[in-house]
């Protein structure tokens, strides 16, 4: 079980979720995969982020599977990613702790910082 977010990418690398929203745009979708629940079976919520995630590109790698790309962590400087991340107009960025065990909602581990100027049409 794979957590991650479908999207549609435009040319230059941004969502476009107005295009996920419609028939064509859904044929093109992806899953962009972030993290690894469950493998076989076996529930791997309790193991650090890191682990997971190593698991996870280990069978994104060994296996590719149209539709699903696995999302590189970044272990840059938080606030030069976050200024980044609002200039390209995107939502915003989720900082991890790497040690974190996967938790349903919110989670002191997890912070999500939201680009000011953001703005989501439905």
């Amino acid at each position: 079980m794979l957590d991650g977010e479908a999207v549609v990418q435009l040319p230059d690398g941004r969502d476009d979720f107005h295009a996920l929203r419609s028939a064509a745009g859904a044929r093109n979708a992806m899953l962009m995969a972030f993290d690894l629940l469950e493998l076989d079976g076996r529930d791997l919520r309790a193991l650090p982020l890191e682990e997971r995630r190593a698991e996870l590109r280990r069978l994104v790698e060994a296996g590719p599977v149209d539709g699903v790309a696995f999302v590189d962590a970044m272990d840059d400087d938080g606030e030069a990613l976050f200024r980044h991340a609002c200039r390209l107009e995107f939502e915003g960025i989720i900082s991890k702790r790497r040690d974190s065990p996967y938790r349903s909602g919110r989670s002191p581990h997890w912070l999500k910082s939201r680009c000011p100027n953001y703005v989501r049409v439905l």
